[in-house]
């Protein structure tokens, strides 16, 4: 989905919100980074997590979200990516009172399809995608492979050659970013572009 922020961006700021700052939630940054990065080396990322390790209240802070998206925007920000668990709402709120996609204001989900949550209706003109985990993709594979007699072992990586992780296109305000995302997917997936999931 970075690719997708930086393409989509119009100032050539982008911002993520991160929920507890673990190195799980650093890997979903690296990668945002290194995809906007990759399509404008000069596009500039704000961070921000909403609590440190073993701040468990950072999963569901939204007004924090909300603070720290208000200010990425007053600095010039139209794009921001929320992995931040039930913070996130705090995000959507911040990128709709600002005007939301018809001020150039786009907000990112993560996990699921966002635009289609029940829990996101109000906010869904202003998100432009999500980050999928395909947990639909491996649960049917390891279904698949134990009806098919030869069962999964081990640790299976359902990475994107295994169409385990990707983003939503069913806001079609994304579609005429596909192509860039579409490319460096590939690139990902043929081994050409590597993609480190720390930023060092």
């Amino acid at each position: 989905v970075g690719t997708i922020a930086a393409t989509a961006s119009k100032s050539g700021k982008v911002g993520f919100i991160g929920g507890m700052e673990i190195d799980l939630i650093k890997a979903f940054q690296a990668g945002y980074e290194q995809g906007a990065k990759a399509v404008n080396p000069d596009i500039e990322i704000q961070v921000a997590y909403m609590g440190p390790a073993g701040d468990n209240s950072a999963w569901n802070a939204p007004d924090r979200a909300k603070i720290a998206t208000e200010g990425m925007i007053d600095s010039g920000v139209d794009i921001v990516y929320a992995a931040a668990g039930g913070s996130g709402l705090g995000m959507h709120q911040a990128i709709a009172a600002a005007g939301g996609s018809a001020a150039g204001y786009w907000g990112i989900g993560v996990d699921s399809d966002e635009y289609v949550l029940p829990a996101r209706a109000e906010f869904k003109d202003n998100i432009i995608t999500s980050m999928l985990k395909r947990v639909d993709v491996s649960v049917y594979e390891v279904i698949k492979s134990v009806v098919d007699g030869a069962p999964l072992s081990g640790i299976v990586n359902f990475d994107l050659s295994r169409e385990g992780v990707g983003y939503s296109s069913s806001n079609p305000a994304v579609a005429p970013l596909a192509t860039v995302a579409d490319e460096y997917a590939a690139k990902i997936i043929s081994g050409e572009i590597v993609v480190s999931s720390t930023l060092d």
